[in-house]
């Protein structure tokens, strides 16, 4: 798949929640999710959760920063951690993660500017 298309991103404390109709199908509340790799723990991106349950998937335009839409490695073990498809149900670009492979931590905006650059 090619990389996704071009979109504003913001970092540190100047992100905000997207707020559209997938948001509210989902329950209408967010959270950010910082996820690392299981395996040696380094740091992938900042997410945006929305909705209850478990975290099977990640829409590509609720990633903290671009990627491109290929397989999910880590950047320093290579583990394969997921691999893009495209949601059905809504059409839109996602990563499928494998169970197990990321860790998750909540995060609230004011710590985001201690873990983005």
């Amino acid at each position: 798949m090619r990389k996704s298309a071009s979109r504003p991103r913001t970092t540190g404390s100047n992100m905000k929640f997207k707020n559209d109709s997938f948001k509210k199908n989902r329950g209408g509340y967010s959270r950010w999710l910082f996820l690392s790799c299981e395996k040696c723990k380094e740091p992938l991106f900042i997410y945006q959760k929305d909705g209850p349950g478990i975290l099977k998937r990640l829409y590509i335009d609720r990633i903290s920063s671009e990627i491109a839409c290929e397989d999910l490695n880590c950047k320093k073990c290579g583990i394969l951690l997921g691999v893009p498809i495209v949601y059905k149900k809504e059409g839109r670009p996602a990563i499928r993660l494998f169970p197990g492979s990321v860790e998750k931590k909540i995060i609230q905006e004011s710590q985001m500017k201690n873990i983005l650059p």
